[in-house]
C-alpha cells in the first residue's frame, strides 16, 4: 500500500497539516521538522495523491483530444505531438475518435466535460455546428487542424489557401492542365480554403474555372478512386488532379492506374498532408506537407496557458497559422 501523509505524520509525531505544509514548501514549519518530514517521505517513497491534489486545485491534470478519424495517418501524428507535450507538463490525455459523426463528437465532448478534464483540443467534424458551443462554455478549448467555430476560441492550423495554391500552381506550371479538384464535404472551412487556393491559382495563370472538374465526397481513399474513374467515364479528362488530402490523392492514383492511366504522364496528382504513406516508393506522392506533430505540441502549449489563468475571460484568442511546404515526388 502507498504511503500517505498520515503515515508520515504518525512517524514524525506532527499533525497532518504540518506534513502537508512541509511537502508543499509552505511557511509555518520549523527547518528541523521540515527536514525530518522530507527525509521520511523519501524513505517511504511517498507520492502525492493526484486525485486529492486535483480536488484542492480544482484540476484533474488531464485534457481531452477529440479527432475525427484515427485511421487517417494525419491525426495520429497530431495526437503524438499532443501526448508528448502534455506528458512533459504532467498532464494525461484522453483520446476520442468521432469517425466524422457529429452526434458522436457531441457525446464525447459531453463525456469529457463531465469527467472535468482541464481542457479540450478538438479537430472538429464541422466548424459551423452551433450546438458544439453549448458544451464548450465551461472548459478551455483549442482547435487543431481546422479553424475555430467561434471568435472566442484559439486554434492551430496551416495556411490552407496558400497550400491549395502551391499544389495547383505546380500542376499548371508543369503543363498538367486542365487541373481537377477532388475534396471532402462542402461545408468544411478547410476545404473551402484549399478550394480557394486552387481557384486563385487557375485565375492567376489564366486557366478556366470549370465546375465539371470540381468534385466533393468524403475524406476516404475510395472516394478519390471512384471520382477519377467517374470523371473519365463522363469524358471529363483532367491532366492533373489536386486531392484535398493525401488519402484522396492516393485513391486517385489507384483509380487512375486501374483504368490504364500512367502516373504522372497521363495524370499528375498532388495531395495535402504528407502522411507517412505518401513517401512509399510505390506511391511517391507529391504533396503539401503540414507540420502535424508540431501542430499538436503548439495546441497543448496554448491550452496550458489558458488553463493556468485565473481569469479565463481575459485570455486573448491565439491564432497560429503555420506555413505549408511543397514536397515534390514522382506523382507530379
Amino acid at each position: 500500500m502507498d504511503a500517505t501523509i498520515k503515515d508520515i505524520a504518525r512517524i514524525v509525531k506532527v499533525s497532518y497539516a504540518t506534513v502537508s505544509r512541509a511537502l508543499n514548501n509552505k511557511h509555518g514549519v520549523k527547518p528541523e521538522t521540515r527536514k525530518r518530514i522530507l527525509e521520511e517521505a523519501h524513505r517511504l517513497n511517498y507520492r502525492p495523491n493526484a486525485i486529492a491534489r486535483g480536488l484542492v486545485k480544482k484540476q484533474t491534470h488531464s485534457i481531452g483530444l477529440v479527432i475525427p478519424d484515427i485511421t487517417n495517418p494525419f491525426y495520429p501524428e497530431v495526437a503524438r505531438g499532443v501526448e508528448d507535450a502534455a506528458q512533459e507538463a504532467g498532464f494525461s490525455v484522453f483520446l476520442c475518435n468521432t469517425n466524422w459523426e457529429r452526434d458522436r463528437e457531441l457525446r464525447y465532448i459531453e463525456l469529457l466535460t463531465s469527467k472535468r478534464v482541464d481542457g479540450l483540443i478538438i479537430a472538429p467534424v464541422s466548424e459551423t455546428t452551433e450546438t458544439l458551443q453549448r458544451f464548450l462554455r465551461s472548459v478551455p478549448v483549442v482547435y487543431v487542424s481546422t479553424t475555430a467555430v467561434s471568435a472566442h476560441e484559439s486554434y492551430v492550423t496551416i495556411d490552407n489557401v496558400k497550400g491549395g495554391y502551391l499544389a495547383t500552381e505546380l500542376l499548371i506550371r508543369t503543363g498538367k492542365t486542365p487541373v481537377a479538384f477532388i475534396g471532402s464535404e462542402e461545408d468544411s472551412h478547410t476545404l473551402q480554403e484549399r478550394l480557394e487556393g486552387y481557384k486563385q491559382a487557375l485565375k492567376d495563370y489564366h486557366q478556366p474555372v470549370d465546375e465539371r472538374y470540381v468534385r466533393f465526397g468524403d475524406f476516404k481513399r475510395e472516394t478519390g478512386s471512384r471520382f477519377i474513374k467517374k470523371m473519365v467515364l463522363e469524358g471529363v479528362k483532367p491532366k492533373g488532379v489536386f486531392g484535398e488530402n493525401d488519402l484522396l490523392a492516393i485513391g486517385i492514383i489507384q483509380g487512375a492506374k486501374e483504368i490504364g492511366l500512367a502516373i504522372p504522364d497521363d495524370l499528375a496528382v498532388v495531395g495535402f498532408d504528407d502522411i507517412p504513406f505518401a513517401s512509399f516508393p510505390e506511391i511517391s506522392l507529391t504533396t503539401i506537407a503540414q507540420p502535424k506533430y508540431e501542430m499538436g505540441r503548439y495546441a497543448v502549449e496554448i491550452l496550458l496557458k489558458r488553463i493556468g489563468m485565473e481569469d479565463t475571460g481575459s485570455f486573448p484568442r491565439q491564432r497560429l497559422i503555420l506555413e505549408p511546404n511543397l514536397v515534390r515526388r514522382k506523382s507530379a
